[in-house]
């Protein structure tokens, strides 16, 4: 499982998580097979990243939910920049890897 950007995201994609709105309130359990609806009431509700099934566990390193502006060459770059300043740190960690997803975010849009 692993979070994607909701302009990733498609009909037919299953919940791999719970999302919640801002205030706690539940939106959709996990385990949902998400429709056009329900990607309307995410996006209504202002949710811009959800937990899918089957993402990331091909074993890539904080990189499925970069934004789509960011493209595969950015993404390589930004990486082979950030990876040494990473390289004593556990990246199967999913805070570890959501730092280093961050970093590449920020190395692409700030330089």
């Amino acid at each position: 499982m692993g979070k994607l950007h909701i302009d990733q995201v498609t009909s037919g994609m299953v919940l791999a998580g719970e999302v919640t709105g801002r205030n706690g309130r539940l939106l959709l359990a996990a385990g949902v097979e998400l429709t056009a609806g329900h990607l309307t009431i995410l996006q209504t509700w202002g949710i811009r990243e959800v937990d899918i099934e089957g993402v990331g566990e091909e074993g890539g390193v904080g990189i499925a939910s970069l934004p789509l502006e960011i493209t595969p060459e950015q993404r390589d770059q930004a990486m082979a920049e950030l990876l040494p300043f990473f390289r004593h740190a556990d990246l199967e960690q999913p805070a570890m890897n959501e730092l280093l997803r961050m970093a590449a975010i920020r190395q692409v849009r700030h330089g």
